[in-house]
């Protein structure tokens, strides 16, 4: 694959609020300061993020919509989407695909960016998903997020045989120029964001409703640091980490 992004429009499909900021949210900054036009869909409202027992769903999944569009503003984002999907129902069912079908034919990205979906296990190593260097296994909702975008690029879009009543609304087939998928055990591009990463933290801490207290503290700690060992790879001062699938 080459070594510099195509250009033109990027589409990131993952799954809740909060997902893209996490795993890539300095090379999607990065991107937009660039002067691609970078958009979001979040794929689940996430309506269970909180272990508050009393808390109303809908309104958590209000709260996280107005933090996603804000988050969205902070990296430079064109614009934000997410779903009406329950937090931790994920499918990958033809209604979801639909969804991301459409997205890619209306606004005809060069690139997606997701989330491995190969990635079950992150073991003995810390990471920004893990407080510690111990074993850990990757959310259901993430997985499919990554398997719906990549069955959504291929063989979904392209194919005027797949939702095909999107013909009729204008909306052509459209391939992807390559994927990039965030969250991997099998890095093949390590991306240089440095000067993107303060976006990055600020994003995330705009998902007040799930960072709080000492997690404040942690993420401004760790995000950087897990940028930094990144960027120690290609020797830059930081970096983050894909499995890139080069369509072309």
């Amino acid at each position: 694959m080459s070594d510099e992004p195509s250009a033109g429009p990027v589409l990131g499909v993952f799954a809740h609020p909060d997902d893209a900021e996490i795993a890539c949210g300095a090379t999607l900054a990065k991107l937009a300061s660039s002067g691609r036009k970078v958009q979001l869909l979040i794929l689940t409202n996430g309506d269970r993020g909180s272990q508050d027992r009393d808390l109303d769903r809908a309104a958590l999944a209000e709260t996280r919509l107005r933090e996603s569009e804000s988050a969205g503003r902070i990296l430079g984002l064109a614009g934000v989407t997410v779903l009406d999907t329950h937090d931790g129902e994920l499918e990958n069912t033809v209604a979801t695909r639909a969804h991301v079908v459409r997205e890619i034919r209306r606004l005809r990205p060069a690139t997606v960016v997701s989330v491995d979906p190969s990635a079950w296990y992150f073991e003995n190593r810390g990471t920004a998903l893990n407080a510690g260097p111990a074993a850990f296994y990757n959310h259901s909702d993430h997985r499919t997020a990554g398997a719906i975008a990549l069955d959504s690029v291929y063989p979904g879009a392209g194919n005027p045989h797949y939702f095909a009543e999107h013909l009729g609304e204008g909306l052509d087939p459209w391939d992807v120029y390559d994927v990039w998928l965030a969250w991997t055990n099998e890095p093949n591009h390590y991306e240089d964001v440095t000067g993107s990463v303060d976006a990055k933290v600020s994003a995330l801490l705009a998902h007040e409703s799930q960072v709080q207290g000492e997690g404040v503290r942690f993420f401004r700690e760790w995000l950087p640091k897990e940028a930094e060992e990144a960027g120690a790879r290609i020797g830059v001062r930081h970096a983050e980490g894909f499995r890139v699938l080069d369509l072309r």
